[in-house]
């Protein structure tokens, strides 16, 4: 239970939580605090003084974010302290912070970035003043380089530190700091450097006047031009809730919507600047390889074809669903392929041997919001900086508590917090389980243990042991289903084994099918794999981008990106959410989901929905957890967990445990198909070979 105090604001006592901070005592009794520099997920600055109150009876306004509801003494009466937010004194003071604040900042909102969502701009038609009362020479700062993501004018820079802050305490990259003092104080890189962190376009957000603002933007439209769309991301398994602005039928950029259970209010570099891929290589017409050559044809040719190639023997038909897939269009494909009685289907596109009986094996069970109460945790053939940013912070947000102490078995990297590097091998695992000192002993003792599980080490030859291993660790440290979690790297992994789009019995799974030995596959957005030996057979693709899975298809059928189509995609924890359209689909591209609707017409095999309600509606018949939208559905009654079953009985190989990705930028089409990332990409590759120089 809060310790509860009295205070009176604005003539009218309340009770309060000791803890709150003045500002947030002041909200919530309705009134309205201007500030810069504070930030709810930030430390506090307390720099900006923009958010001033008087406290009666003390001899100056107070600054409210910097002091706490439980610092305030009673008056010498013995009432509650008396707190103002709207009197003449509030006013003049925050009139002259404004005015300091305006003397140095350039009059160039018609060409900045952040004109009409500018903190500073709004606040100064509040407190600010029609004219000047500065003489002097106004102060020019130099624009920093921070790479090809942020742009900087540093003139505008009114030093309220949230990037400073964001970057040391949420990122976990000391990379932003504060040089010198007083009028040569400046917001400046150390030596200059482009910024490493996966978070780092988050300072754009948190920038309250236009110093920080997006390079790839910038000049491209006004907010007020702009129409957005809430959706899911889908670079990743985290499921961040994102807001896609887009202007005559073009994706210009892609913001961040709070959602505290999911990602905060944080995207990676990578969501939010991915957005010029949607519009590079796109296929926007059907393709058929005549000759040796794709060329173009209408779609009842191509869905002729198509069905012509999938009317043969089922046992030398396959299906393979790619990692950026909605359940729309995995449930469209599967209910094609099971009428025709193909049992060789596969949504794990990378090979993981992941059994999808039982739905809690698969899933990040401690919940991402929920990660960061564990106070031990091991990480095992993982790097969730790279594969999931956001896991990450949650990782670091409890390690900065002082409560959470972590271990890793795999290769070693920097994590953005200090670990206990326990081993590299499979063979560690075992090590750990059998041991009784170390990080075993941390283990042993914690309250809230958890495991978080690489999915890329699932889809080594040896995956099914090593999840085995970890399934014999988690029962020796009794680390149940609220600590058992993989971490998955595929948007469309958990929707997919949801759904069992995984091989029926008699079927091949993803690694037996790209061996080769049949007739036709059909690749729905698969790009992340080996087709060298899928050259006999017709490969069918499906897909948005003309990548790898285009490049050895002998039929292509453009499908829409994720910004073109309504879609349902359930994140690594079991979460299913809904994305929307932003943009109408590129040329003669169709949603996945209708284009296999139209191609089991051509086979005379007319799937039993006609529109995506009756779809979702089949869907939730069929798998109701997709039923609830934004809460992670419960197990069933008689739910058995019992990790030490999972995987298969056997010895491990001996190689190091490595993770999947190697370039956090080029991880799928739309990635590869960024200009953007790929000049990340390299920035990023020139600082590993120096760091390795060094």
């Amino acid at each position: 239970m809060s310790d509860l105090r009295k205070i009176n604001i604005d003539g009218t006592e309340y009770e309060m939580p000791g803890e709150y901070t003045l500002m947030q005592a002041c909200e919530e009794a309705g009134a309205e605090i201007p500030r810069f520099c504070y930030h709810e997920r930030l430390s506090v600055a307390g720099n900006c003084r923009m958010c001033l109150v008087e406290w009666v009876g003390a001899p100056k306004p107070q600054a409210s974010c910097a002091l706490q509801v439980k610092d305030m003494r009673p008056n010498r009466d013995g009432t509650p302290a008396n707190i103002r937010t709207n009197s003449a004194t509030v006013r003049e003071a925050r009139e002259g912070v404004m005015e300091f604040l305006l003397i140095n900042h350039p009059l160039d909102c018609p060409i900045c970035d952040q004109g009409g969502e500018c903190d500073l701009q709004d606040q100064a038609m509040a407190y600010g003043r029609d004219f000047s009362r500065f003489e002097e020479n106004k102060r020019a700062v130099d624009d920093k380089f921070m790479g090809p993501l942020v742009s900087t004018v540093m003139t505008r820079c009114i030093q309220c530190t949230r990037c400073v802050r964001f970057v040391t305490e949420v990122a976990g990259v000391q990379e932003i700091g504060l040089a010198s003092r007083g009028e040569d104080a400046e917001i400046t890189t150390y030596l200059e450097q482009s910024l490493t962190s996966e978070l780092s376009g988050n300072v754009i957000d948190l920038c309250p006047v236009g110093a920080l603002t997006s390079k790839p933007y910038a000049f491209n439209a006004r907010p007020w031009e702009l129409e957005g769309v809430e959706s899911i991301d889908v670079m990743d398994a985290v499921g961040c809730n994102i807001r896609v602005d887009a202007r005559t039928g073009r994706v210009l950029r892609i913001l961040p919507v709070i959602n505290d259970d999911v990602n905060e209010e944080w995207i990676s570099d990578k969501t939010r600047f991915v957005w010029d891929g949607l519009a590079r290589q796109r296929l926007d017409k059907p393709y058929i390889r005549k000759n040796g050559k794709l060329v173009p044809v209408g779609w009842d040719e191509a869905l002729a074809l198509a069905a012509e190639k999938l009317s043969g023997d089922p046992e030398k038909i396959a299906a393979i669903a790619g990692d950026l897939c909605d359940a729309e269009s995995m449930k469209a494909l599967k209910d094609l392929m099971d009428g025709l009685g193909v049992k060789s289907i596969d949504c794990r596109q990378d090979g993981a041997q992941i059994n999808a009986e039982n739905r809690a094996s698969y899933l990040f069970n401690t919940t991402i919001a929920g990660l960061e109460d564990a106070d031990a945790v091991l990480l095992i053939g993982t790097n969730p900086r790279l594969e999931a940013p956001l896991v990450n912070t949650r990782i670091r947000k409890g390690w900065l508590n002082g409560e959470m102490a972590i271990g890793l078995i795999g290769q070693a990297a920097n994590l953005t917090y200090d670990y206990d590097h326990i081993g590299t091998t499979a063979e560690d695992i075992a090590k750990v389980a059998k041991s009784t000192k170390g990080f075993a002993k941390i283990l042993k003792s914690a309250n809230k243990p958890a495991i978080v599980i690489g999915a890329g080490v699932l889809a080594r030859a040896d995956g099914g042991q090593i999840l085995r291993a970890c399934g014999e660790l988690a029962k020796k440290f009794k680390i149940g289903r609220e600590g058992w979690n993989i971490l998955h790297g595929a948007a469309s992994r958990v929707a997919g084994l949801d759904m069992k789009f995984v091989p029926g019995e008699g079927g091949s799974d993803t690694n037996a099918i790209l061996s080769g030995g049949f007739e036709t596959v059909y690749l729905l957005g698969t790009d992340e794999l080996d087709t060298s030996n899928l050259k006999n057979s017709f490969v069918i693709y499906q897909g948005s981008h003309g990548d790898r899975g285009a490049h050895i298809a002998d039929l292509i059928l453009p499908g829409s990106a994720y910004t073109e189509k309504d879609g349902l995609y359930t994140n690594m924890e079991g979460r299913v959410q809904m994305g929307f359209a932003a943009v109408a689909p590129k040329g003669e591209a169709k949603p996945d989901w209708a284009i296999i609707r139209a191609l089991s017409g051509h086979m005379n095999r007319e799937l039993p929905y006609n529109n995506l309600a009756e779809l979702r509606t089949k869907l939730i018949q069929d798998c109701p957890v997709f039923a609830g939208i934004a809460y992670i559905a419960e197990p069933t009654e008689g739910f058995l967990f019992d990790p030490s079953t999972f995987g298969q009985a056997g010895n491990v190989d001996k190689a190091p445990l490595v993770s999947p990705v190697e370039d956090f930028y080029m991880t799928n089409p739309i990635a590869r198909a960024s200009s953007v990332m790929a000049e990340c990409s390299e920035v990023a590759s020139a600082a590993q070979i120096k760091e390795a120089a060094e």
